[in-house]
Protein backbone atom coordinates (compact mmCIF):
# COMPACT_ATOMS: atom_id res chain seq x y z
CA UNK A 1 0.00 0.00 0.00
CA UNK A 2 1.55 2.90 -0.50
CA UNK A 3 1.02 5.73 1.44
CA UNK A 4 0.73 9.88 1.42
CA UNK A 5 4.31 9.64 3.21
CA UNK A 6 6.02 7.09 1.33
CA UNK A 7 4.57 9.00 -1.85
CA UNK A 8 5.98 12.60 -0.83
CA UNK A 9 9.33 10.08 0.02
CA UNK A 10 9.13 8.79 -3.59
CA UNK A 11 7.71 12.24 -5.45
CA UNK A 12 11.14 14.11 -3.67
CA UNK A 13 13.57 11.10 -4.71
CA UNK A 14 12.78 11.66 -8.28
CA UNK A 15 13.04 15.27 -8.12
CA UNK A 16 16.17 15.75 -6.09
CA UNK A 17 18.53 15.15 -9.03
CA UNK A 18 16.83 17.90 -11.06
CA UNK A 19 16.66 19.93 -7.78
CA UNK A 20 20.67 20.13 -7.72
CA UNK A 21 21.20 20.34 -11.04
CA UNK A 22 19.67 23.04 -11.68
CA UNK A 23 20.63 24.89 -8.27
CA UNK A 24 22.37 28.64 -8.87
CA UNK A 25 26.20 27.94 -8.86
CA UNK A 26 27.23 28.91 -5.21
CA UNK A 27 30.43 27.62 -3.84
CA UNK A 28 30.54 24.25 -1.57
CA UNK A 29 30.61 25.27 1.99
CA UNK A 30 32.26 22.31 4.43
CA UNK A 31 30.05 22.29 7.40
CA UNK A 32 31.56 20.83 11.13
CA UNK A 33 28.19 18.84 12.56
CA UNK A 34 28.90 17.14 16.05
CA UNK A 35 26.83 14.77 17.40
CA UNK A 36 25.97 14.38 13.20
CA UNK A 37 25.21 10.34 13.61
CA UNK A 38 22.32 10.89 16.34
CA UNK A 39 18.77 11.62 15.49
CA UNK A 40 18.50 15.18 14.77
CA UNK A 41 22.01 15.74 13.69
CA UNK A 42 21.68 12.60 11.03
CA UNK A 43 18.67 13.87 9.13
CA UNK A 44 20.11 17.50 9.53
CA UNK A 45 22.60 15.95 7.67
CA UNK A 46 20.33 14.45 4.92
CA UNK A 47 19.05 17.92 3.84
CA UNK A 48 22.40 19.80 4.29
CA UNK A 49 23.04 16.86 1.78
CA UNK A 50 20.32 17.23 -0.71
CA UNK A 51 20.99 21.11 -0.82
CA UNK A 52 24.31 20.41 -3.28
CA UNK A 53 25.78 23.19 -1.16
CA UNK A 54 27.47 21.79 1.46
CA UNK A 55 30.30 19.41 2.44
CA UNK A 56 29.37 17.72 5.46
CA UNK A 57 32.23 16.91 8.20
CA UNK A 58 31.00 14.55 10.95
CA UNK A 59 32.43 14.58 14.42
CA UNK A 60 30.89 11.98 17.17
CA UNK A 61 31.19 9.87 20.16
CA UNK A 62 29.08 7.22 19.23
CA UNK A 63 28.29 6.78 22.61
CA UNK A 64 24.38 6.87 21.85
CA UNK A 65 24.67 6.92 18.03
CA UNK A 66 26.20 4.61 15.63
CA UNK A 67 28.07 4.60 11.74
CA UNK A 68 25.06 2.96 10.40
CA UNK A 69 22.84 6.57 10.57
CA UNK A 70 25.61 8.06 8.07
CA UNK A 71 25.69 5.34 5.89
CA UNK A 72 22.09 5.47 5.40
CA UNK A 73 22.23 8.76 5.00
CA UNK A 74 24.79 8.18 2.36
CA UNK A 75 22.56 6.18 1.05
CA UNK A 76 19.58 8.02 0.68
CA UNK A 77 21.54 11.44 -0.80
CA UNK A 78 23.39 9.54 -3.17
CA UNK A 79 26.59 11.95 -2.54
CA UNK A 80 29.59 11.55 -2.76
CA UNK A 81 32.07 9.96 -0.58
CA UNK A 82 34.08 13.18 -0.33
CA UNK A 83 31.15 15.11 0.74
CA UNK A 84 30.43 13.23 3.74
CA UNK A 85 32.98 12.59 5.97
CA UNK A 86 33.31 11.45 9.71
CA UNK A 87 35.86 11.19 12.25
CA UNK A 88 35.42 9.69 16.04
CA UNK A 89 35.95 12.91 17.94
CA UNK A 90 35.03 13.81 21.69
CA UNK A 91 34.75 17.62 21.33
CA UNK A 92 36.23 18.22 24.69
CA UNK A 93 39.48 15.97 23.75
CA UNK A 94 40.80 19.50 22.31
CA UNK A 95 44.22 17.52 20.42
CA UNK A 96 41.53 15.16 18.74
CA UNK A 97 39.53 18.03 17.67
CA UNK A 98 42.54 20.41 16.61
CA UNK A 99 43.47 17.57 14.11
CA UNK A 100 40.14 17.18 12.38
CA UNK A 101 39.71 20.79 11.94
CA UNK A 102 43.41 21.09 10.56
CA UNK A 103 42.26 17.98 8.09
CA UNK A 104 39.55 19.76 6.81
CA UNK A 105 40.72 23.38 6.67
CA UNK A 106 37.67 24.19 4.24
CA UNK A 107 35.41 24.09 7.23
CA UNK A 108 33.63 27.67 7.99
CA UNK A 109 30.50 27.19 9.74
CA UNK A 110 29.78 24.75 12.79
CA UNK A 111 25.82 22.85 13.56
CA UNK A 112 26.76 21.69 17.45
CA UNK A 113 24.24 18.79 18.31
CA UNK A 114 26.83 17.47 20.46
CA UNK A 115 25.45 16.29 24.06
CA UNK A 116 23.95 14.50 26.65
CA UNK A 117 20.38 14.79 26.71
CA UNK A 118 18.68 12.73 29.49
CA UNK A 119 16.82 14.77 32.03
CA UNK A 120 16.42 11.82 34.53
CA UNK A 121 20.15 11.17 34.30
CA UNK A 122 21.27 15.21 34.40
CA UNK A 123 19.61 14.98 38.06
CA UNK A 124 21.43 11.53 39.14
CA UNK A 125 24.96 12.86 37.85
CA UNK A 126 24.84 16.52 37.48
CA UNK A 127 28.66 16.99 36.70
CA UNK A 128 28.76 14.54 33.76
CA UNK A 129 25.66 16.92 32.28
CA UNK A 130 28.35 19.61 32.88
CA UNK A 131 31.35 18.17 31.94
CA UNK A 132 30.00 17.14 28.73
CA UNK A 133 28.11 19.62 27.64
CA UNK A 134 29.39 22.49 28.85
CA UNK A 135 33.03 21.72 28.57
CA UNK A 136 32.83 20.20 25.19
CA UNK A 137 30.98 23.60 24.16
CA UNK A 138 34.00 25.82 25.38
CA UNK A 139 36.15 23.78 23.73
CA UNK A 140 34.30 24.09 20.82
CA UNK A 141 34.06 27.82 20.64
CA UNK A 142 38.01 28.31 21.40
CA UNK A 143 39.20 25.93 18.34
CA UNK A 144 36.58 27.42 16.04
CA UNK A 145 37.24 30.84 17.01
CA UNK A 146 40.68 30.01 16.71
CA UNK A 147 40.27 29.31 12.98
CA UNK A 148 37.63 32.27 12.60
CA UNK A 149 34.79 29.99 11.78
CA UNK A 150 32.37 32.36 12.97
CA UNK A 151 29.05 30.57 11.82
CA UNK A 152 27.70 29.02 14.54
CA UNK A 153 24.41 27.33 14.82
CA UNK A 154 23.79 25.86 18.56
CA UNK A 155 21.22 22.84 19.61
CA UNK A 156 19.23 24.36 21.99
CA UNK A 157 15.93 23.11 23.67
CA UNK A 158 12.55 24.77 25.11
CA UNK A 159 13.64 23.48 28.16
CA UNK A 160 15.06 26.99 29.01
CA UNK A 161 11.59 28.08 29.16
CA UNK A 162 11.17 26.53 32.70
CA UNK A 163 7.22 26.56 33.46
CA UNK A 164 6.19 29.51 30.73
CA UNK A 165 3.95 31.90 32.38
CA UNK A 166 2.01 32.72 28.78
CA UNK A 167 1.65 30.72 25.77
CA UNK A 168 2.39 30.38 23.20
CA UNK A 169 5.93 30.56 24.42
CA UNK A 170 7.48 33.77 22.48
CA UNK A 171 11.84 34.19 22.38
CA UNK A 172 11.54 37.24 24.63
CA UNK A 173 9.81 34.45 27.70
CA UNK A 174 12.03 34.66 30.70
CA UNK A 175 14.18 31.68 30.74
CA UNK A 176 14.90 29.32 33.52
CA UNK A 177 15.98 25.59 34.19
CA UNK A 178 14.00 23.00 36.21
CA UNK A 179 16.65 20.47 36.11
CA UNK A 180 20.57 20.14 34.92
CA UNK A 181 19.85 19.18 31.53
CA UNK A 182 18.19 22.21 31.12
CA UNK A 183 20.70 24.39 33.12
CA UNK A 184 23.65 23.14 30.85
CA UNK A 185 21.66 24.10 27.74
CA UNK A 186 20.89 27.82 29.41
CA UNK A 187 24.61 27.87 30.44
CA UNK A 188 25.52 27.31 26.89
CA UNK A 189 23.64 30.10 25.43
CA UNK A 190 24.35 32.39 28.13
CA UNK A 191 27.94 31.60 27.04
CA UNK A 192 27.73 32.39 23.44
CA UNK A 193 26.21 35.43 24.15
CA UNK A 194 29.09 36.81 25.99
CA UNK A 195 31.39 35.51 23.22
CA UNK A 196 29.55 37.42 21.02
CA UNK A 197 29.88 40.59 23.07
CA UNK A 198 33.17 40.47 23.89
CA UNK A 199 34.01 40.39 20.02
CA UNK A 200 30.96 40.97 17.55
CA UNK A 201 33.35 40.84 14.81
CA UNK A 202 34.52 37.05 15.55
CA UNK A 203 30.84 35.49 15.83
CA UNK A 204 27.47 34.89 13.88
CA UNK A 205 24.97 32.72 16.23
CA UNK A 206 21.68 31.23 15.86
CA UNK A 207 20.48 29.54 18.85
CA UNK A 208 18.08 27.19 17.62
CA UNK A 209 15.29 26.18 20.63
CA UNK A 210 13.13 23.15 19.38
CA UNK A 211 10.62 21.86 21.11
CA UNK A 212 9.75 17.77 20.88
CA UNK A 213 11.11 16.15 18.08
CA UNK A 214 9.48 13.29 16.73
CA UNK A 215 8.71 11.03 13.40
CA UNK A 216 11.45 9.78 11.34
CA UNK A 217 12.80 10.43 7.39
CA UNK A 218 10.08 9.70 5.21
CA UNK A 219 12.10 6.27 3.56
CA UNK A 220 12.13 4.45 6.84
CA UNK A 221 15.74 4.09 7.19
CA UNK A 222 16.94 6.91 9.46
CA UNK A 223 15.24 7.39 12.65
CA UNK A 224 15.33 7.44 16.57
CA UNK A 225 17.47 4.94 17.92
CA UNK A 226 17.42 5.41 21.78
CA UNK A 227 19.44 3.16 23.90
CA UNK A 228 17.78 1.62 26.94
CA UNK A 229 14.47 2.89 28.10
CA UNK A 230 13.50 5.89 26.06
CA UNK A 231 13.31 9.12 27.75
CA UNK A 232 10.90 10.55 25.55
CA UNK A 233 7.38 9.81 24.47
CA UNK A 234 7.07 9.08 21.20
CA UNK A 235 9.88 6.30 20.98
CA UNK A 236 8.53 4.75 23.65
CA UNK A 237 5.21 4.31 22.19
CA UNK A 238 6.78 3.16 18.74
CA UNK A 239 8.56 0.43 20.95
CA UNK A 240 5.29 -0.37 22.62
CA UNK A 241 3.94 -1.21 19.13
CA UNK A 242 6.40 -2.77 18.25
CA UNK A 243 6.48 -4.76 20.87
CA UNK A 244 9.65 -4.15 22.33
CA UNK A 245 7.51 -2.47 25.24
CA UNK A 246 4.33 -4.00 26.97
CA UNK A 247 2.56 -0.90 27.75
CA UNK A 248 2.81 2.94 27.73
CA UNK A 249 2.57 5.34 31.06
CA UNK A 250 0.46 7.97 30.48
CA UNK A 251 1.69 10.35 33.70
CA UNK A 252 -1.52 12.29 34.58
CA UNK A 253 -4.69 12.60 33.34
CA UNK A 254 -5.80 15.51 35.21
CA UNK A 255 -4.42 18.89 33.44
CA UNK A 256 -6.05 21.95 33.02
CA UNK A 257 -6.28 20.63 28.91
CA UNK A 258 -9.06 19.24 26.98
CA UNK A 259 -8.88 15.77 27.93
CA UNK A 260 -6.76 15.87 30.68
CA UNK A 261 -3.07 15.19 29.52
CA UNK A 262 -0.08 17.13 29.00
CA UNK A 263 -0.33 18.91 25.77
CA UNK A 264 3.10 20.18 24.20
CA UNK A 265 4.43 21.35 20.16
CA UNK A 266 5.81 18.26 18.82
CA UNK A 267 7.68 19.03 15.59
CA UNK A 268 8.82 16.34 12.61
CA UNK A 269 12.57 16.09 12.41
CA UNK A 270 12.32 16.51 9.14
CA UNK A 271 10.84 19.94 9.22
CA UNK A 272 13.36 20.70 12.67
CA UNK A 273 16.22 19.60 10.00
CA UNK A 274 15.60 22.01 7.41
CA UNK A 275 15.14 24.55 10.66
CA UNK A 276 18.91 24.25 10.90
CA UNK A 277 19.39 24.75 7.10
CA UNK A 278 17.58 27.68 6.90
CA UNK A 279 19.44 28.84 9.53
CA UNK A 280 23.07 28.10 8.18
CA UNK A 281 21.46 29.87 4.95
CA UNK A 282 21.00 32.95 6.99
CA UNK A 283 24.39 33.36 8.79
CA UNK A 284 25.94 32.65 5.51
CA UNK A 285 23.98 35.69 3.71
CA UNK A 286 23.74 37.82 6.69
CA UNK A 287 27.23 38.58 8.95
CA UNK A 288 24.97 40.85 10.90
CA UNK A 289 22.72 38.14 12.53
CA UNK A 290 24.62 38.84 15.96
CA UNK A 291 23.89 36.23 18.36
CA UNK A 292 19.61 35.38 18.34
CA UNK A 293 17.63 32.47 19.99
CA UNK A 294 15.10 31.19 17.34
CA UNK A 295 11.99 28.89 18.50
CA UNK A 296 11.56 26.17 15.90
CA UNK A 297 7.71 24.38 16.83
CA UNK A 298 4.37 24.36 14.93
CA UNK A 299 2.55 26.71 16.98
CA UNK A 300 0.30 23.70 17.98
CA UNK A 301 -0.41 21.69 21.02
CA UNK A 302 -1.12 18.19 20.80
CA UNK A 303 -1.65 16.18 24.15
CA UNK A 304 -0.52 13.15 24.74
CA UNK A 305 -3.60 10.86 23.84
CA UNK A 306 -4.01 12.91 20.94
CA UNK A 307 -0.12 11.42 19.72
CA UNK A 308 -1.58 7.41 20.88
CA UNK A 309 -4.45 7.95 18.70
CA UNK A 310 -1.97 9.25 16.18
CA UNK A 311 0.12 6.14 16.47
CA UNK A 312 -2.84 4.10 16.58
CA UNK A 313 -4.39 5.11 13.48
CA UNK A 314 -0.75 4.52 12.03
CA UNK A 315 -0.76 1.26 12.83
CA UNK A 316 -3.95 0.16 12.58
CA UNK A 317 -4.54 -1.33 16.13
CA UNK A 318 -4.70 0.40 19.71
CA UNK A 319 -1.61 1.45 21.67
CA UNK A 320 -2.11 -0.19 25.43
CA UNK A 321 -1.56 2.34 27.63
CA UNK A 322 -2.11 2.71 31.54
CA UNK A 323 -2.96 5.99 33.50
CA UNK A 324 -0.05 6.65 36.23
CA UNK A 325 0.31 9.62 38.17
CA UNK A 326 1.94 12.82 37.50
CA UNK A 327 5.49 13.52 37.79
CA UNK A 328 7.08 15.70 39.58
CA UNK A 329 8.13 19.18 37.17
CA UNK A 330 6.04 18.07 34.02
CA UNK A 331 3.67 21.38 32.88
CA UNK A 332 0.29 20.78 31.51
CA UNK A 333 1.03 22.62 28.42
CA UNK A 334 3.63 24.04 26.35
CA UNK A 335 3.81 25.20 22.91
CA UNK A 336 5.37 27.79 20.53
CA UNK A 337 4.96 31.08 18.66
CA UNK A 338 7.23 30.27 15.85
CA UNK A 339 6.71 34.02 14.08
CA UNK A 340 10.24 34.51 14.28
CA UNK A 341 11.71 31.55 12.11
CA UNK A 342 9.21 32.70 9.42
CA UNK A 343 9.90 35.99 9.43
CA UNK A 344 13.31 35.71 9.88
CA UNK A 345 14.70 32.40 8.18
CA UNK A 346 11.67 31.89 5.86
CA UNK A 347 11.05 28.44 7.26
CA UNK A 348 7.83 27.11 9.15
CA UNK A 349 6.71 23.39 10.01
CA UNK A 350 4.70 22.33 6.88
CA UNK A 351 4.59 18.36 8.30
CA UNK A 352 1.44 17.60 10.97
CA UNK A 353 0.71 14.45 13.23
CA UNK A 354 -0.25 12.26 10.62
CA UNK A 355 3.38 12.45 9.03
CA UNK A 356 4.70 12.00 12.28
CA UNK A 357 3.20 9.33 13.32
CA UNK A 358 2.89 7.39 9.88
CA UNK A 359 6.93 8.07 9.40
CA UNK A 360 7.81 7.11 12.93
CA UNK A 361 5.94 4.17 12.38
CA UNK A 362 7.31 2.77 8.96
CA UNK A 363 10.76 3.40 10.76
CA UNK A 364 10.15 1.68 13.76
CA UNK A 365 7.98 -1.28 12.16
CA UNK A 366 11.36 -1.89 9.31
CA UNK A 367 14.25 -1.56 12.21
CA UNK A 368 12.07 -3.10 15.90
CA UNK A 369 15.59 -3.30 17.13
CA UNK A 370 16.78 0.00 15.75
CA UNK A 371 20.01 -0.04 13.72
CA UNK A 372 20.81 -2.92 15.67
CA UNK A 373 18.40 -5.18 13.00
CA UNK A 374 16.21 -4.51 9.82
CA UNK A 375 13.55 -5.88 8.62
CA UNK A 376 13.38 -5.81 4.19
CA UNK A 377 10.06 -4.85 3.32
CA UNK A 378 8.68 -6.80 -0.10
CA UNK A 379 6.87 -4.14 -2.07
Amino acid sequence: MVTISSFRYLICSLLLPVAVAFAAPNPTRTVLVTGGAGYIGSHTCVELLQTGKYNVVVVDTLDNSCMESLERVRELTGCPKESLAFRKCDIRDEETLQSVLDEFPGIDSCIHFAGLKAVGESVANPLMYYDCNIGGTTTLLENLSARKIKNFVFSSSATVYGDPEKLPITEDSDLSATNPYGRTKLFIEEILRDCYASNPELWNILILRYFNPIGAHPSGRIGEDPQGIPNNLMPFVAQVCVGRREKLSVFGDDYDTPDGTGVRDYIHVVDLAKGHVAALEKLYTDESVGCEAVNLGTGKGVSVLELVEGMAKATGKPVPYEISPRRPGDVAAVWANPDLAQNMLGWKAELGITEMCEDTWRWQSTNPMGYKEEIVVEN
